[in-house]
């Protein structure tokens, strides 16, 4: 009885540890690496679903006020990978938007930080994870990492 007892509490441990880490995410690709971030953090594509990614893909030429345009090749690979480890269609709130910081999930992870802090110096913007997430380059959004600069 004791024995079952430590291996349920151990099991429960084990699944929280799981959830905590579900904030880092491990998909990979150069190109992708290389190409989206040599302007920005290359976000990862867990972040929005298939249907957004696809949308970039096809505006890249007007990305955000920019040309971001890509050969076919190269952005049929981003593309193709972005699609691949995309996250889950999310209900968004009223129109959808492709803005990550849009996407009711970004909202509800950040809904406690201040206006303040987004257009501080050394933010700026919602869309510089690597401001507060440590490891954002990485893929580590864990809030055990999280550092709000002052």
């Amino acid at each position: 009885m004791k024995k079952s007892m430590y291996f349920t509490l151990f099991s429960m441990l084990l699944a929280s540890s799981a959830m905590a880490d579900s904030t880092r995410y491990t998909a990979n690709n150069p190109t992708w690496k290389a190409e989206c971030g040599s302007c920005h953090l290359a976000y990862p594509p867990q972040l929005l679903p298939a249907t957004y990614w696809r949308a970039i893909m096809i505006g890249l030429d007007k990305h955000f006020g920019s040309d971001a345009s890509l050969d076919a090749k190269v952005a049929a690979e981003v593309g193709a990978f972005l699609e691949k480890n995309s996250g889950r269609e999310r209900a968004p709130y009223g129109k959808p938007d492709l803005r990550i910081t849009k996407s009711r999930w970004f909202i509800h992870e950040h809904d406690e930080i201040a206006r303040s802090v987004w257009i501080s110096q050394k933010v700026k913007s919602a869309s510089n994870c690597s401001a507060c997430h440590q490891g954002a380059e990485k893929g580590d959004f864990s809030e055990h990492t999280v550092r709000i600069p002052k």
